[in-house]
């Protein structure tokens, strides 16, 4: 279409100069306390960055690391930044028993990694699922977390949406070409990205699909990760508010899609009124969840990111 934008445009300027073929980021393997193979992608960060808490990167239930390829690299012209796969996503293996598919045993997982690499404090991005996890680890590691970003998600979440991933999620089967996933996932999700174009949905698919050795497109992540989610409760079975409010006063920024079905905006307006450092954005003619490249989503990251201690 002429004159469109791509999506990302506020990042892919800057980043045009990087695409050749040395990566900006390096592997980073781990076990889990259950013997799971893990994966990270960790990106250096500026001279001296050692010095200062990274921001680690945490996706959504269904995604993997390349949900942060554009947003990781600019993060890290600031910051040491590590983008995490959890387990049954990407590269990190699968776990052989699937209801350990819950953001407890993720949070664990990521415990794991900071320990291996000697990280006592650091910053949160999380998208979703990752959301619900920077939250525990607030909880559960008090003091380290020097701030949180969380993209379409809070202590108080909407049924509606709920039930609409609880459907989806773990089902499917495979395409045949990228341009075949695409359409069909453009199908699936589009009253949540209304606006995008097949280059959109192209881009969006491979971030979220692999190909497989016999060369079929399958979604990157363990059918099995549903599991915990069919079983009766759910999350209904205990309140999040307290697990929110463990963020006290750092810096905290949180992102909502102008048309959620899962936060909905009066539950970011109340996180904004129960801590004393929220602040709530929300970007505009996308659902659930913002890809973090709109230009209003980087614009709210980088005013966030000048608001963490360096130290």
């Amino acid at each position: 279409m002429p004159g469109h934008e791509p999506r990302g445009s506020a990042i892919l300027a800057k980043q045009e100069a990087k695409q050749d073929a040395r990566r900006d980021w390096q592997d980073q393997y781990w076990w889990s306390g259950d013997g799971v193979r893990l994966h990270a992608r960790v990106y250096p960060g500026p001279d001296g960055a050692e010095t200062a808490p990274p921001v680690l990167c945490l996706p959504g239930l269904a995604r993997n690391a390349r949900d942060f390829e554009l947003l990781a690299p600019h993060v890290a012209r600031q910051r040491k930044t590590i983008v995490i796969e959890f387990r049954g996503r990407g590269d990190s293996a699968y776990a052989k028993d699937p209801m350990t598919y819950v953001p407890l045993t993720y949070v664990q997982d990521v415990v794991a990694l900071l320990d291996e690499l000697g990280i006592d404090r650091f910053a949160t991005i999380g998208t979703s699922l990752g959301g619900l996890v920077s939250m525990l680890m607030a909880a559960t590691l008090p003091g380290r977390m020097i701030g949180a970003a969380l993209n379409d998600v809070g202590p108080e979440l909407q049924t509606s949406g709920l039930e609409r991933i609880r459907d989806y999620i773990g089902a499917g089967g495979s395409q045949p070409t990228w341009m075949h996933a695409a359409r069909a996932y453009a199908e699936l999700n589009a009253a949540i990205y209304p606006g995008y174009e097949i280059h959109d949905w192209l881009r969006l698919t491979k971030r979220t699909h692999r190909l497989t050795p016999e060369g079929r497109i399958v979604t990157d992540y363990d059918k099995q990760i549903a599991a915990p989610l069919r079983v009766t409760g759910g999350e209904a079975a205990f309140d999040m508010w307290p697990v929110y409010r463990a963020l006290g006063t750092v810096p905290l920024l949180i992102l909502r899609g102008e048309l959620s079905d899962i936060l909905a905006r009066s539950a970011g307006e109340k996180m904004v009124a129960a801590l004393p450092h929220a602040t709530l954005i929300e970007v505009q003619g996308v659902g659930h969840a913002p890809t973090l490249d709109e230009p209003e989503a980087v614009a709210a990251i980088d005013a966030w990111l000048a608001e963490l201690p360096t130290a």
